[in-house]
């Protein structure tokens, strides 16, 4: 079993990363398999709605020129996600969000049943809106949402500061082995019984 993580800053040694290495630490004592994968400070395309991605099937964005598409590939062979985020004006990173939206658009059915949650680090506030923000599209994608010990929140501003947030650390760790308690329990028996759902209908309030 993997998970994959997702460090949305720009910072690859800031204080997201301090915070999902916990988790990851946590995760590989747990014998999980894990992997960070850094977004970096290269520019991220936002969804631009095309329906590209679902109509012709690719199980990829059209737009092939940014990180999008190789973070789909990597989220294939995962069997978990949490992605982390610092927190910008009470909101998550921007290119977080937009990588969010393209790649469960285009990977749509592919996450479904896959574990999820969200990480959020503030220096002050604004952490719980930009948690609620990253959270929400998992619960649109059916992936179940894992749970801690308090919301997934880690408070640092300089490098390294996260790791001084004992009960922030503490979250990590118990989001951490809650994820492996549950990925263990849904992959006991070789092939998950999935529930079986109802076909999306959509309705539109405007006639």
């Amino acid at each position: 079993m993997k998970v994959l993580l997702i460090n949305g800053s720009a910072r690859p040694n800031g204080n997201t990363f301090t915070a999902l290495s916990e988790a990851a630490k946590t995760l590989k004592n747990n014998g999980i398999e894990v992997e960070i994968a850094q977004i970096g400070t290269r520019a991220v395309r936002g969804c631009i709605a095309c329906g590209q991605c679902n109509a012709k099937q690719l199980g990829r964005c059209t737009f092939d020129d940014d990180i999008c598409n190789s973070i789909i590939a990597k989220l294939d062979t995962a069997d978990a996600l949490i992605i982390g985020s610092p927190v910008y004006y009470g909101q998550p990173n921007g290119s977080v969000l937009s990588l969010m939206q393209r790649m469960f658009y285009s990977a749509g059915d592919k996450v479904r049943n896959k574990p999820a949650a969200a990480v959020c680090v503030c220096r002050r506030g604004g952490a719980t809106a930009a948690f609620q923000t990253l959270t929400m599209p998992f619960q649109m994608m059916n992936m179940p949402v894992v749970t801690s010990q308090y919301w997934n929140i880690v408070y640092g501003r300089l490098e390294g500061q996260a790791a001084l947030d004992t009960e922030g650390m503490q979250t990590m760790r118990t989001l951490a082995n809650n994820m492996a308690w549950l990925l263990k329990k849904i992959h006991a028996n070789g092939s998950p019984d999935y529930p079986a759902r109802e076909e999306w209908d959509p309705m539109n309030f405007i006639r």
